[in-house]
Order: structure tokens, then sequence, then C-alpha cells
């Protein structure tokens, strides 16, 4: 197990990671994921003994490491601008740690044949990695880090400057890749999406706090606060403020008749105990439509910005009071500017926070906590 017990690191008088508490155990796969300088890098470079902390203590295996030198860990790195040995063959790039640990030559040539070939690099071994294309490299770079079979293994964006094709390909490949090790796998990225097909654990991370950790699903699922559910929503998490009466969500200045009935929303039976009061709605792209997603879904008058058309898909941007929202669209969807519009909302994944972000209604089987 990798515990962090009250973890801080300042530099320059400037706080990067607040005092964080975090276990992560062995034969996990764990995501961090926020946005560029969140505190991902700083955080995997803390957890492999690249810096040390300026307060609180590293543990892995229930002995304290915090001044352990890295050499001296079992923890294997790949960073999103692949490294590898010019000079070497990619056999020899991978062989690399076995020889620095004095593994038999048997040994040596039977874990590269098959860590090469779960990683699709075995018509490559004699070629040189400068030969090889950015997805060989990467793919070569993240075999030398399997091989070394460390304990740890922290992986910075590994798959950011590959072309989307293999993105994909070695996304789906690395859970399974991740499962045949009892190493603990911590993998940084900036995409909710990676995370989720990634699945395992994620941490969110904001500013160099982890506001929360669990299972990946969970925490997308039922975000503890509004920072959150910000932090695992690409594009960007919908909200806008309502005043809960009763059985209806109402925008403060709504008054009677048919408009008021484009500006409320029923309460959804998830959302039924929270008290009356202020509140803050928010809710997923995709959980927005020109279409009905189940019947009677409620509907909301709201006027058309922009559409993006991105082939399959397309994101419009609308406008509901002062907010702006962002709707997902199967297909070629190009709506008029300034043309006003109903939508339906998927009220069964509608979230509610506080006045100071935190969740007012949690769905059932949340296994996710706020970390520390």
């Amino acid at each position: 197990m990798l515990e962090l017990i009250n973890v801080t690191k300042v530099a320059g008088g400037q706080t990067h990671i607040h005092p964080t508490n975090l276990k992560l155990e062995r034969g996990t796969l764990n995501v961090l994921l926020g946005p560029t300088l969140s505190g991902k890098t700083t955080l995997l470079r803390l957890m492999a003994g690249l810096e040390k902390p300026t307060a609180g203590e590293v543990h892995f295996d229930g002995a304290d490491v915090t001044g352990m030198a890295v050499q001296k860990r079992k923890v294997a790195m790949v960073y999103q601008q692949f490294i590898n040995y010019p000079a070497m063959t990619v056999y020899e790039n991978i062989a690399s740690p076995l020889r620095v640990a004095g593994e038999s030559q048997d040994s040596i040539d039977r874990e590269v044949k098959k860590v090469a070939e779960l990683m699709r690099l075995t018509p490559y071994l004699d070629r040189q990695p400068l030969s090889l294309s950015g997805g060989q490299q990467q793919r070569t770079a993240l075999a030398r880090a399997i091989v070394k079979k460390a304990s740890l293994v922290l992986l910075d964006e590994p798959l950011a400057n590959l072309d989307y094709k293999l993105r994909e390909e070695l996304r789906a490949e690395l859970p399974k890749i991740f499962a045949a090790s009892g190493a603990i796998f911590v993998y940084a990225t900036t995409e909710p999406s990676e995370a989720l097909l990634l699945g395992g654990n994620t941490a969110t991370l904001h500013e160099g706090h982890i506001s929360q950790f669990g299972k990946t699903i969970s925490v997308y699922r039922n975000p503890v606060d509004l920072i959150s559910a910000r932090t695992f929503a690409d594009p960007p998490l919908n909200t806008m403020a309502f005043v809960k009466s009763g059985r209806e969500f109402k925008v403060a200045d709504s008054g009677p008749g048919e408009a008021s009935a484009h500006k409320s929303l029923p309460v959804p039976a998830h959302l039924s105990g929270i008290a009356d009061g202020p509140v803050t709605l928010a809710f997923q792209p995709h959980h927005i439509s020109l279409a009905a997603p189940f019947p009677s879904a409620p509907k909301l008058r709201v006027k058309t910005l922009i559409s993006e058309i991105a082939g399959s898909e397309s994101f419009v941007h609308v406008e509901f009071g002062p907010s702006r929202w962002v709707m997902i669209e199967h297909g070629v969807c190009d709506l008029e500017p300034d043309t006003d519009v109903e939508v339906y909302i998927d009220s069964r994944h509608l979230m509610a926070f506080g006045s100071d972000g935190k969740a007012l209604a949690a769905a059932p089987h949340d296994d996710s906590h706020r970390a520390g």
C-alpha cells in the first residue's frame, strides 16, 4: 500500500499541494484527474521520491519512505514526453532495467519478448527508437516501465502526444496490462473520458487539493461537491441557480403563467429529501437534448448561441437566463443563433449543491469519499 499522510508541498512561497491524505492499494489502477496546474505531476513526483514533501510522510507497505532516494525504491515512471535511449535498440531499451537488476540473459530474453508481444513491439525489437513512430516509441517507454516489475508505476499523461486512433487503442489495452500486475498504478490525465475508460479509482484534483477519491464511476455519478463535478465534466458542467419550493425547482425571478412553465423543473425523486431554499442545479452536457429522454421529461425554453459541428456530434451552446449551457447532439445540428428552442433535461441525473458547494443529496450505493 502507498499512503500519503498529511503530505504538503510548498515551493517559492506557493503551496502546490495542500495537506493530502491518500491510500492506494496494491494491484489497483488509480487516476489523478484534474486540469493543467492542478497538482497532478507534483503529486506523482512526491509519490516517486523525486521530490520531498515540505510536511507530512509517504509510507509504502507500512515503511516510512519519505526521505528515501528514488533509486532505492521500486518505482517506474512514464512521462508525456516519452524518453528512450536513442543509441539502443528497442530490445535493449526494454531490457535495460533488467540488466541493471542483474537478471540472467535467459530471463531478460524471456521477459522482453513477453512484454514486446503485449505491447505489439515484436517486429521492431531490432530497430532504434528514432526510426519508430511516436506511438511505437511511447509503447517502448511503457514496456520498459512494465518489465521493470516496479511496485509503483506512475504515468504522467503518457498518451497525450499520440494520435487519436492509437490513444484509443492503448486506453483499451492499458487496463488489461495493469490487471496482470500486482503493482500500484497511478495515471495522471486531464481528460474525464480517459478516466472513465480506464476505470479503477479516481482522485479529482483542483489547485493542489484532492476533493474526492473513490471508484471512478462513483466519483463521476456522485460528486461530493461542485469542484469534483466540474473536474469530471468535458465539455464544462452546466449549472444554474434555482430555488426549491415544495415539489418544484424555480428560477428566482419566474412569475405566473406560461413563462413560468419554462422556468421551473419538477423535483426528481432522488432530490426530494433536500430542504426548500436556494440550490445550484448541475447536469452534464449529454443530459440536455432537443428530444425527450423519457416520457414527460421536463423542458425549458432556451436561446441558441452557436453550434459547433464535430462530425458525429454537435456542441450546441444555449443561454438560459444568466447561464450558458452546452448541449451535445448526435450528428449535425446546425441551429440558427438567437433562436428560441425547447430543450429537455434528463432530471434523473440532476445534481444539487448548496451555497457552500457541497452536494445536497447523493445517489444510493455511493462508495466514494472526500479526500483530505
